[in-house]
């Protein structure tokens, strides 16, 4: 993680979600229950400022985000942003709506690798955050829903049109983001939309087993990786190999590759340090 963050300090307390770190694993809860931790303004600013912020923490090497009782999220809160945003002026919507992108945008920047666990519904903006993440595990329970259309928006939001044609395809996005139906865990699974499915009670034993299998391994290879598969969705083929060229060539100096080669003529482990 990059030393150089000067004179700020790193916020010490999250009012609008649960914020814990445990051994290198940071996790995000969103903690509304009683309304399917729908987003407010304030959930989604402590988001994008939480992204800022983590890149600069020795302390983290993964983020995990989900959400508490029945629902992963179910996107922005309709009384508190939607009825808000009927009253607003073009430029605060403007400034609404890049404040919604830059949480995905700040998501696929993050060098750490960033586990959606997705333990129930996950509708609207709450799609898009799991849609963003590297990795998505789902309860058998939980669903996708992008159902921007259904009312009355772009099924385009938050970088949705973006992300999703290239992670399941063109024909099965257009289906998802036009029609705004519903897709359960399986479906999910099958599109290539879930990294994996388990059983409700199991949700927190994977995330958690993913969690520690990315916090001990080599971090500063897997930050890399993150940044050329964001990287190379748009470059062609001769720029995406110069780019993995010099990057491999960096790391083939990193202490981490050196160790590799120490704890394989000793017969041993690895002991990653992500340098």
């Amino acid at each position: 993680m990059s030393p150089f963050r000067a004179s700020p300090g790193f916020t010490e307390q999250w009012r609008h979600f649960d914020f814990a770190v445990d051994d290198g694993v940071a996790t995000v809860t969103l903690d509304r229950p009683e309304k399917l931790n729908a987003l407010t303004f304030d959930v989604y600013a402590d988001l994008r400022d939480l992204l800022a912020e983590l890149p600069h923490r020795d302390d983290v090497a993964v983020l995990v985000i989900t959400g508490r009782g029945r629902a992963f999220c179910a996107g922005g809160d309709v009384n508190e942003i939607i009825g808000a945003l009927l009253e607003m002026d073009p430029r605060d919507l403007l400034d609404f709506t890049r404040m919604t992108g830059a949480v995905v945008q700040r998501m696929r920047e993050c060098p750490l690798p960033i586990i959606a666990s997705v333990n129930g519904v996950a509708a609207g903006a709450g799609s898009v955050i799991a849609l963003a993440a590297d990795f998505r595990l789902l309860a058998r329970s939980a669903s996708f829903a992008f159902l921007f259309t259904k009312v009355g928006l772009a099924g385009a939001d938050m970088g949705a049109a973006y992300l999703l044609p290239r992670l399941i395809g063109f024909g099965r996005a257009t289906e998802l983001l036009i029609l705004g139906d519903r897709v359960d865990a399986e479906h999910a699974q099958r599109i290539g939309l879930a990294s994996s499915v388990v059983e409700d009670a199991e949700l927190a034993g994977a995330t958690a087993a993913l969690a520690r299998r990315l916090a001990d391994g080599p971090t500063f290879a897997y930050a890399t990786t993150k940044m050329l598969l964001s990287r190379e969705l748009d470059t062609d083929l001769a720029g995406a190999i110069e780019l993995e060229a010099m990057t491999q060539a960096l790391l083939m100096n990193s202490a981490d590759h050196a160790e590799f080669h120490a704890a394989f003529n000793a017969k041993r482990p690895p002991r990653w340090t992500g340098r």
